[in-house]
């Protein structure tokens, strides 16, 4: 009969565990730190590797508005917790962002650098305010078509609306629903 074959235990008599030496050394992984292993459920992997992935982070909203004319009482009660791509965002799939350059929409509150939020499922209607692709340029104007014309208005005197003539190469991209600005 042969004998069992034993696998060497510790010195407290148990198997596994930290032993000295042993593993890949102090930030040496991808992050460039220590890390620590979390025992996530499995029925909760895709959640987490989902907020990992769309960086989600859900901030403070208190539940009192702040006043834009006259000063109110301060009141510290938090309503709840705020994740900005659900508050901007209605149809990821179709949404991108793009960041604005010039000012020819100063007078609708959108700046120089102000990052725009982009819906393509969104029909764009006469008075939105759109992206649009004219001769291969990119431009955010008004939409305005009145009488079988088409036009883009600038929300700033100092600029003229730009005519869609039949003949133009035009692509609406999507209608802008939210404006990212820093102030």
């Amino acid at each position: 009969m042969m004998p069992k074959e034993t696998t060497p235990k510790t010195q407290k008599g148990r198997r596994g565990g930290a032993r000295p030496g042993a593993g890949r050394p102090k930030g040496q992984g991808p992050y460039g730190e220590a890390t620590k292993p979390v025992r996530i459920p499995l029925s909760k992997i895709d959640q987490v590797l989902q907020f990992i992935r769309k960086g989600d982070m859900q901030l403070p909203l208190f539940s009192c508005a702040v006043a834009a004319g006259f000063p109110s009482p301060a009141d510290d009660h938090l309503e709840g917790s705020l994740d900005l791509n659900e508050y901007l965002i209605n149809k990821p799939a179709a949404t991108f962002f793009v960041r604005v350059s010039g000012d020819s929409m100063i007078k609708a509150g959108i700046h120089e650098d102000d990052i725009l939020v982009v819906d393509r499922s969104i029909e764009p209607r006469q008075g939105r305010i759109v992206i649009a692709a004219v001769e291969g340029q990119l431009t955010v104007k008004r939409l305005d078509r009145k009488g079988g014309q088409t036009r883009l208005m600038p929300e700033n005197d100092s600029y003229s609306p730009i005519v869609i003539a039949d003949d133009n190469d035009m692509v609406i991209w999507g209608v802008v629903t939210s404006v990212i600005h820093k102030v």
